[in-house]
Parts: C-alpha cells; sequence; structure tokens
C-alpha cells in the first residue's frame, strides 16, 4: 500500500540522519529513492563542563531545514537515525533552554576524567549485557550517564528521561519519550539484546526511572507539537516515527527487500558486517565482534573494524583518485607484498596490533600500488569479518568502498562458490530509516539494486595463496605482540 498526501500525491518521508560529524536531512520517497537532502556540521564546543554538541543550534536548523523540505515535498512522516554512542539527559520541556537537555550532550570521543574508567568498569556487566568491549573515551552511553551522575548530581536528579539519539529528536519535534531496541542494542551497555532486559548497571544506578517506555523503530509515537508548528510552519499533522540506530537502518533496508539472512557489510571509516544467524556463543568481545539488535528486537552477530582509517594509513592521505587496475591489483600479489594489521588506533579483529601495523616485501613504488594494496588489504580485512561471523551464505556489500570497482571483485574472489552481492546506493541508512514509515502496510519486497561483482580471470587463484600467508602472517604478528605483553 502506497500512502497518499493530499492532492493524491505519493507522500514523502523526511529522514534526519545524525553522524558524529554530520548531519543530513533528507525527503525520502516511500520505497527508499533519496529525492534531496540538506546537510550540515555537527557542531561541537569544548566546554563546559566537558565537550559536547551544540543541540541548540543544530535544532535551529533541523526545524528551518525541515520547514523548506516540507514546502517542496509532500512530507507525512519525520524519522530520524543516529550513531550508536550518543544520548541526551532531558527535562520535562522540549522547549527549554539547551534543547530541553538538563546536562550537555557528551562529545563520545571526549577523555574520561581519572577515576571515572574504574569506577565504571566493575558495574559494566558481561559482555552480553554489553553487546561489546569497553571501547576507547566516552563511547558507550551508560558511561556516559555514569560520568553525568558522578559530575552533576544536582542537575542529574532534575532530569525526567534520558533518551538515545534518535529518539531526543523524535522527542524535540513529538514531546513524546520512547525507547527503542536497535539503539540500545548498539552498545549503550544499557541493554541485554540477548535475554531482553536492562543490564545490571541500570538498577544498581538507579537509572530505572530514566528509561521511558518501548516503542518498535516503525512506530508513530506523535505528530508534531502545535508550538513548533506554529513558529516554523511545519504541517499540523506531520506524523513522528520513533527512530533507529543508523547501521540498523541499513541493515534494515536490506531485511525489507527480503533480503532477510543476509550479512550485510556497511563500509566507510568502519567496515561493520552484521549478521542475523550468527550464533551468540561465536561472538568474541576481544575481536571486535559484537551483539546488536534488528527492528524486530532481535539479536545480530556484528564484527567492526576500522578499515577506513587502515586504508589511509596504506594508501596515503591523498591517494591517486584513478580506479585501480587489474595488472597493478595482480602485480603486487604475483610479488607477494603485504600489509599486516594494525596500522591505527584500534586492533579490532587482531587484538594487541593497535600501531603494530607494517607492509612486508617489495614495498609500493608509486600512488597507484599503495592504492591497489590498500585495497587488496580492506578486501583482506572484510573477509576476515565475515569468517568471525560465520558467514557462509549471502553476503551484500555497500558503502564507500564500493566506489573502487575491485574492491567488490576481491572480497568475492576470497569467497569463492558463496554468492557475494554488492549495492552502489551511498544513502542506504536514510533509505532503510525511511522504508520504516511503510512497515507495516509493506505486502511486498522493497526495491533494491545489488550487482555481481564483476569477474576478474585468475583473481581466484591469485588470491587463494595470497589471502592463506596474510592471514598466518597477520595471526602469528598479533599473538607475538600479545606474548610480549603489548
Amino acid at each position: 500500500m502506497t500512502e497518499v498526501a493530499r492532492g493524491g500525491v505519493e507522500a514523502r518521508v523526511a529522514v534526519l540522519d545524525i553522524g558524529k560529524t554530520n548531519v543530513k536531512l533528507s525527503a525520502v520517497s516511500q520505497t527508499g529513492e533519496v529525492l534531496e537532502t540538506l546537510s550540515i556540521a555537527n557542531p561541537v564546543q569544548a566546554g563546559p563542563p566537558w565537550r559536547h554538541h551544540d543541540l541548540n543550534g543544530l535544532g535551529d536548523w533541523v526545524f528551518a531545514s525541515l520547514a523548506a523540505l516540507c514546502e517542496r515535498h509532500e512530507v507525512s512522516s519525520f524519522v530520524c537515525s543516529g550513531h550508536g554512542s550518543g544520548g541526551v539527559l532531558v527535562g520535562p520541556d522540549p522547549d527549554a533552554a539547551n534543547g530541553g537537555a538538563v546536562l550537555p550532550m557528551i562529545d563520545y570521543e571526549q577523555s574520561l576524567p581519572d577515576g571515572i574508567q574504574q569506577a565504571y568498569l566493575p558495574l559494566s556487566g558481561s559482555f552480553l549485557d554489553r553487546g561489546s568491549a569497553v571501547m576507547l573515551g566516552a563511547t558507550h552511553q551508560a558511561r556516559q550517564l555514569f560520568w553525568m551522575q558522578q559530575a552533576e548530581p544536582e542537575a542529574f536528579a532534575r532530569a525526567q528521561w534520558y533518551l538515545g539519539v534518535p529518539q531526543y529528536w523524535a522527542w524535540r519535534l513529538s514531546g513524546v519519550a520512547v525507547s527503542e531496541a536497535t539503539f540500545l542494542g548498539a552498545q549503550s551497555h544499557f541493554w541485554n539484546v540477548a535475554e531482553q532486559r536492562w543490564a545490571p548497571i541500570v538498577s544498581t544506578c538507579g537509572w530505572e526511572r530514566l528509561m521511558p517506555p518501548f516503542a518498535a523503530a516503525w512506530d508513530r509515537i506523535g505528530t508534531i507539537r502545535p508550538a513548533l508548528s506554529q513558529r516554523f510552519g511545519l504541517p499540523v499533522n506531520l506524523e513522528i516515527i520513533a527512530g533507529i540506530h543508523d547501521s540498523s537502518a541499513n541493515f534494515y533496508r536490506y531485511q525489507a527487500a527480503g533480503l532477510r539472512e543476509a550479512t550485510v557489510v556497511s563500509t566507510g571509516t568502519w567496515i561493520v558486517a552484521l549478521s542475523p544467524s550468527t550464533p551468540l556463543a561465536r561472538l568474541d568481545e576481544h575481536r571486535g565482534m559484537t551483539c546488536n539488535s534488528d527492528v524486530q528486537g532481535r539479536p545480530v552477530g556484528g564484527a567492526l573494524t576500522m578499515g577506513g582509517r587502515e586504508f589511509s594509513h596504506v594508501a596515503g592521505d591523498q591517494p591517486d583518485d584513478r580506479a585501480v587496475s587489474v595488472e597493478t591489483l595482480l602485480r603486487l600479489i604475483d610479488r607477494g607484498t603485504l600489509a599486516l594489521p594494525s596500522f591505527g588506533d584500534d586492533g579490532g579483529l587482531f587484538p594487541g596490533s593497535a600501531g603494530q601495523g607494517r607492509i612486508i616485501g617489495l614495498a609500493p613504488q608509486d600512488a597507484d600500488e599503495r592504492k591497489a594494496l590498500a585495497v587488496i588489504y580492506t578486501a583482506l580485512l572484510t573477509a576476515e569479518c565475515l569468517d568471525a561471523l560465520g558467514s557462509d551464505g549471502l553476503v551484500v556489500l555497500d558503502g564507500s568502498f564500493l566506489r573502487e570497482p575491485l574492491y567488490a571483485a576481491l572480497v568475492a574472489a576470497l569467497r569463492p562458490g558463496r554468492e557475494t552481492l554488492y549495492n552502489l546506493d551511498s544513502y542506504g541508512v536514510a533509505s532503510g530509516a525511511a522504508l520504516l514509515a511503510g512497515h507495516t502496510a509493506r505486502t511486498c519486497p522493497a526495491p533494491i539494486a545489488v550487482e555481481h561483482p564483476p569477474s576478474v580471470p585468475g583473481l581466484v587463484e591469485a588470491m587463494a595463496g595470497y589471502a592463506q600467508r596474510w592471514r598466518q602472517l597477520s595471526r602469528t604478528h598479533t599473538f607475538e605482540r600479545l606474548q610480549k605483553g603489548h
């Protein structure tokens, strides 16, 4: 069923995507086609009391931009997606100063004060309570809330709700506060996805009162608040949807398209692989693996590594914009030039390897070879994520790595006999979030454009021995570092 707005025109969905560094607001069709996008940097202020996001300034842009999109498109509903490492402690009034926040929203890359991490760790629970290892900085929402409670007890006592990023913006627009499974399941440390319960830290710290009732990601929780509608000229009947975690929105796009058992690999700063069929017992927090949630609240196995950062270290800051040639790729493979993990600050699937990355064999001779080696290396990291999850079935690749045509071909060559597809659409989060608007009415799979990677003669054979040697050396290198206590 297609929703129709006034005048018989198909209704659109406004999707707000809150990223760490940038914010996008898009008008999207109910089938997931992005029609127009506006964007702005996500402003961060130095403090006090900590480095934080400018919710006031961002709010003015969001509401004014939403009004502009509504003038140009028949927008009937609004949904927000966001990164999983942020939330806002709010009072009762969305119109209050500071965007209704009783304390500023912590920038998750902010370092923690002395003592907060040490006090937090014993409270953080088991791996399934957390859904991940304890990551760097102020990454996890529960750790941010703990810091707020310790540092600002008087303001903390005035709070009414703690809301994840998508649910905060839904509250700003509707006045209705909800919790949502995909966002809590994105390593918030609040929610045990596997057992469908709050993690022990919630009761230990007395946070139950701050956690609003659950809504499904696709639920229409209310309509636009009259005060906002009047101030910005927004449609009075604009419906507000509960909202979703950004990687989960992209994953949902494939579920809505009927690819329910596919492992989805999103690429960018992070390589994020999500698999609905990975057993919980297979997840290893020490290898960058996570337990996430799909829109139904079911566990989803995850494996992630900072592939984009690793690519930049190998390729250099300004790699050649030309596509990698097959000849260059095969030349590097033939002579055995290898990039071994990890060059950045995150060891990912190779614990203890952070900052220990190295190139062995004849070094790349120019920018073309550096870029080609980086493409091979990130394809190997992708295959390692898939191996960790035990993903032997259909895999779909998407994100920024697909701009390089041979990346998908390499991943496919690393898993011969198993189906690999790719998607060149760069708006997966917005598309997936928009598809929530039609969740209950959808009677057939949502359209999606996926393709098989190009076949490169000789690549499967060339990569077989190369990949085996890379895995052996990468794991030996990691083991040696761990044995030495690094």
